[in-house]
């Protein structure tokens, strides 16, 4: 792949041209010069935009693509499509498909069946048996085959026992165990955040202390095993400060938030739209000036879609039957720069989403510097967009953002020695 990037503005903390612009010359898919107004002497494709913007390409945490077992609802070519039309170059995916990804054939076969493609999958491995919450699974035999992490997704690990042994034993090869904090037995059967609006509407509340209780505990068994932990879906205030003096304390706790929990509230359900039921649920304003505060001040590391298809069976129905979860992919930059604008700077949204998760999962960092392998998102941050159903790539459709407005375009992505561009 061969490309002239022109008159690009560079956000990019780790890299000598960050808040420059510049022309970039990719030959091979490598970066081979960074500099003004560079002569395309061999008639290379040129890259031209309205406020281009560049950067490291993004990655998103925590995606489920539905394959194996559900790709009717999406599957990995579906999936990555939408990931590089959303600007991302690498995706992590969540394990509890159908079979769960909890053994090394598993592992295999996500990494094999999206080899080639212009976003790079990295699979995350179930932290538990078929992510039953009882047994470890073999979460060294998958780390062996690309296993980046291990968690059982939304399945949250009720067993402080096993996430214990877990702990210990992820230390033994440097593994990384993420969990999602909701205690169970207070979120049951939940359906809303729970305050004024759930009972008005008359919906079961999930409390935000489900949330808290099991950060608090979480908080405590990492600590107890000097361990790495990421606890993931954070949604609520007291999560945060709770996050921030573990943080200060010195432990090893990481975060990360969706991208749609930094922009809506629990108000958005009063139409009993399923479309607004995601889990976490959409809290309070108060919770999400606390997701923003913590994002600004490192407390919270990485920003994710938590892109969850599901079918019109499962979202055109009672709202008590609803499946929770929404797409996200194609629209998360979007969502969460609308949602930070004025209250994050470029740059530490960025961050956000190249730098840090990359960091987390050990994966080496994507850099614009001449020599290195273009992996590269193109954007403009100011241009508004409009999502419509037919625009949609994902099989399935479950998104609260059709018809509405939001802030941040991506032009394309460069990876693997390809280019993508957006129509």
């Amino acid at each position: 792949m061969n490309a002239l990037i022109k008159s690009a503005k560079i956000i990019d903390s780790n890299s000598p041209y960050n808040g420059k612009t510049v022309d970039i010359l990719i030959e091979k898919g490598i970066i081979q010069q960074i500099g003004k107004s560079i002569k395309n002497d061999k008639n290379y494709k040129e890259i031209t935009f309205k406020n281009l913007h560049v950067s490291a390409g993004w990655m998103d945490m925590r995606v489920n693509f539905c394959d194996p077992g559900h790709e009717y609802k999406e599957d990995l070519t579906t999936g990555l499509r939408a990931a590089a039309l959303g600007g991302f170059t690498e995706v992590v995916t969540m394990p509890d498909t159908n079979p769960v990804t909890d053994s090394k054939a598993g592992i295999e076969y996500l990494i094999n069946k999206a080899k080639g493609n212009i976003v790079t999958l990295y699979p995350t491995g179930s932290l538990s048996h078929q992510c039953e919450g009882q047994e470890i699974a073999e979460m060294y035999d998958m780390h062996t085959k690309g296993a980046v992490a291990f968690t059982d997704n939304k399945k949250s690990i009720t067993n402080p026992s096993l996430l214990n042994r877990a702990l210990l034993y992820n230390q033994s090869f440097g593994g990384l165990v993420m969990n999602f904090p909701n205690d169970e037995l207070l979120y049951h059967k939940g359906q809303m955040n729970e305050g004024v609006v759930s009972t008005q509407l008359g919906l079961k509340g999930i409390p935000a202390l489900a949330e808290e209780l099991m950060v608090s505990r979480d908080i405590y068994l990492a600590e107890y095993c000097n361990a790495r932990l990421h606890l993931t879906n954070i949604s609520t205030k007291k999560s945060v400060e709770l996050i921030a003096a573990a943080k200060k304390k010195g432990l090893k706790i990481t975060a990360d938030t969706n991208s749609h929990n930094l922009l809506l509230n629990e108000t958005e359900l009063t139409d009993f739209n399923t479309n607004y039921k995601v889990l976490p649920p959409f809290r309070t304003k108060e919770d999400i000036n606390a997701l923003i505060k913590g994002l600004k001040d490192g407390v919270i590391d990485v920003i994710c879609s938590d892109h969850t298809p599901e079918d019109i069976e499962n979202k055109q129905c009672e709202f008590d039957h609803a499946a929770f979860g929404i797409i996200n992919l194609q629209t998360s930059f979007a969502v969460c720069l609308t949602a930070l604008n004025g209250k994050l700077e470029l740059e530490d949204i960025i961050t956000k989403l190249t730098t840090n998760p990359r960091k987390l999962l050990q994966i080496k960092q994507a850099e614009i510097k001449e020599g290195a392998n273009a992996n590269i998102t193109l954007f403009n941050p100011t241009a508004k967009i409009t999502l419509t159903k037919d625009g949609i790539v994902s099989k399935s459709k479950n998104t609260p953002f059709i018809g509405k407005e939001l802030t941040g375009r991506v032009y394309g992505v460069i990876n693997n020695n390809q280019l993508f561009i957006s129509k």
